[in-house]
């Protein structure tokens, strides 16, 4: 281990967030750049030179002009607009932000299950047409209704807990049909499901039709990988009952478009919530827009302009870089497999 780090911190950078940083690594030569937003920027060459360690959403598009990278810390959860990059080759190792999302987007999902649950969009369309109605369907409790979730990741667990605590069953489908201990993921204090204990039932992928049919809810937890993209299509659509709803905000590209579109215009299933899309921003004309069966929101659920995110985020970097000066294993840290895309 060097010396003398040297910082480059590529985001909004409070007094507070560089004095808690300083506190960790009081000798770092602490750089503050522009904060790259678009995946078109670049940075001057020179303030890239003798960095070590880089925090940033997106890396700059001059990437090559790092000399001495060691370790980049992403904002995001998602990784995939870094694999393009030189990692593997130069020893550089990524950390991302698991964790900070989870909280934030577990309610977004709940928020969506009670929203079809208690039928919202009728109930908004009756208010704003003076429709007085009690029907049934507007009292429907959520208690005993299945929620699954095809991975179980930080926000999957976080979802799950919340679902929890009203009574909804639980069920995963993961890789090998078991749950695990997450000791290696930022999680909030007070959050999520560290020990892997909460579903009522998990499954292997051999089991999928008996998954898939078995919910009234079905959450998307997966991160897209070459292995994820279009992993469900049709067939795996048509396996769900035509009363279950759909809720995705993780990545549209899981879903085959074409699939999506038919699913929702033929009414394979009940509706779909989505806070991810097939194009940014979602063109006017793309059919899912105008779906009485759809509710979409614009990639928000994550929500990135919270007062809550950048505090996250200086926490899981203020962590790591503690662990990174003593030669600890790191928190999220992606692995040589899913820097390959795997």
């Amino acid at each position: 281990m060097k010396d003398k780090l040297t910082i480059l911190i590529s985001l909004s950078a409070t007094d507070d967030a560089i004095d808690r940083l300083r506190r960790v690594c009081p000798s770092a030569d602490i750089r503050i750049g522009p904060w790259i937003t678009t995946f078109d920027q670049k940075l001057d060459a020179s303030l890239l030179q003798g960095v070590d360690i880089l925090l940033c959403e997106i890396p700059p598009t001059n990437f090559d002009d790092f000399d001495q990278l060691k370790w980049m810390q992403l904002t995001s959860a998602g990784y995939n607009h870094v694999l393009h990059l030189p990692l593997l080759e130069r020893g550089i190792r990524v950390t991302n932000g698991l964790g900070n999302f989870d909280g934030p987007i577990g309610q977004w999902c709940n928020m969506m299950m009670l929203m079809w649950h208690r039928e919202m969009l009728e109930q908004l369309a009756n208010q704003k047409e003076k429709i007085w109605s009690q029907d049934g369907r507007y009292q429907r409790d959520i208690y005993g209704s299945t929620i699954g979730f095809w991975g179980y990741g930080g926000i999957a667990r976080e979802t799950a807990r919340l679902a929890k605590s009203m009574g909804v069953t639980v069920h995963a489908l993961t890789r090998d049909g078991k749950t695990r201990r997450r000791d290696m993921t930022y999680c909030v204090a007070g959050t999520g499901d560290p020990e892997g204990v909460l579903p009522d039932r998990v499954f292997a992928p051999s089991q999928l039709k008996e998954f898939l049919g078995g919910l009234d809810y079905l959450f998307l937890g997966m991160a897209l990988t070459d292995e994820t993209t279009g992993i469900i299509g049709e067939a795996e659509l048509r396996m769900l009952k035509p009363s279950a709803v759909l809720i995705n905000p993780t990545r549209a590209a899981i879903i085959e478009e074409q699939a999506m579109i038919r699913c929702m215009s033929e009414k394979w299933i009940r509706g779909a919530s989505l806070d991810v899309h097939y194009a940014y921003p979602l063109p006017p004309e793309h059919p899912l827009w105008s779906m009485q069966n759809v509710i979409l929101t614009p990639h928000i659920s994550g929500s990135s302009a919270s007062s809550h995110f950048m505090t996250r985020i200086y926490d899981i970097f203020g962590q790591n870089l503690a662990r990174y000066i003593n030669t600890r294993p790191l928190l999220n840290e992606l692995t040589d497999a899913q820097l390959r895309g795997k």
